[in-house]
């Protein structure tokens, strides 16, 4: 019986240490999240301003002079788990695009989204870690950038979008798709009457390098929202998870007082006993002796 309590209070221990590793990987994600998503201000912002000098300097390149036909090739830009423990997140991106695999060219970011996808027998021409903070999330965009702009210099794709997660409070977490280029430029605002910029570049190429931007932003942007949904969806697990240790703590604690009240009773029963045979030893002894 103290073996068993032992054995009970072993385990107690051992999932009280657990639960205190998912705490802490709780309060690490939801930091991470809520960083993410201070900073998609500021790159909202920022693509915004870019959004609108597109627009003006639309209304400054001559008609007839956008970009000239491309390869029809696509790309997809794939923005899957970084670390584990977060469900079903890199999977759920995956079936989201999974009739285009034949047919586009893929660049995988996350090391457990990439591994997900290697199990399926999915390999992409382009593979990179998320970094661990979202601060490090601009120059992965600009990793990204130069892998993308090579092949569009080569004409090897010629159409690029990007898949990526977004945290919605209630719904969790949903799969958007988004075409970064070629640009649709019917969405940029247009002008209002006033005077021109004053440009040192011809419109044309300040229009190559503002659509540059826009795309490094939109890039910063989807890859916010996915670290911070990959974050979101970690606190969603390991609040499962602790659900999970509390009620197994419970059982455990109902069991060990089970347990214990059953060794009490037995201890009882064995000294009653002995104090049973204890009198009437003493009994028989008392008569003999009469």
């Amino acid at each position: 019986m103290t073996d068993r309590l032992s054995e009970i209070g072993a385990r107690i221990d051992g999932i009280g240490q657990l639960g205190a590793v998912v705490n802490a990987m709780r309060g690490i994600a939801a930091a991470r999240a809520q960083q993410a998503r201070g900073q998609l201000v500021a790159v909202d912002s920022y693509s915004a301003t870019i959004a609108l000098a597109i627009g003006r300097t639309l209304a400054l390149v001559p008609a007839g002079a956008g970009p000239a036909d491309r390869s029809t090739r696509s790309a997809l830009v794939l923005f899957c788990a970084e670390q584990g423990f977060a469900g079903a997140f890199s999977e759920r991106v995956l079936d989201a695009v999974r009739d285009d695999f034949s047919q586009s060219e893929l660049f995988l970011i996350g090391t457990r989204g990439r591994a997900v996808a290697g199990e399926r027998g999915i390999v992409g021409v382009w593979n990179s870690a998320m970094p661990s903070h979202s601060l490090g999330i601009p120059k992965l965009a600009d990793r990204i950038s130069e892998a993308l702009y090579s092949r569009i210099a080569t004409d090897e794709i010629g159409r690029l979008d990007v898949v990526f997660s977004q945290w919605r409070p209630g719904h969790g977490v949903r799969v958007e798709r988004r075409r970064l280029f070629p640009l649709d430029l019917s969405g940029f605002p247009h002008p209002t009457k006033g005077d021109a910029p004053l440009l040192d570049l011809s419109p044309e190429t300040l229009m190559v390098e503002l659509t540059a931007d826009y795309v490094f932003a939109q890039l910063c942007n989807t890859a916010l929202h996915a670290f911070a949904a990959e974050n979101e969806a970690r606190m969603e697990s390991m609040a499962s998870a602790r659900n999970q240790i509390e009620r197994q703590l419970a059982e455990l604690h109902a069991t060990r007082r089970i347990v214990r009240q059953e060794e009490i009773t037995a201890e009882i029963i064995e000294l009653a006993a002995g104090e049973t045979a204890t009198n009437n030893s003493h009994a028989k002894s008392a008569e003999k002796n009469a």
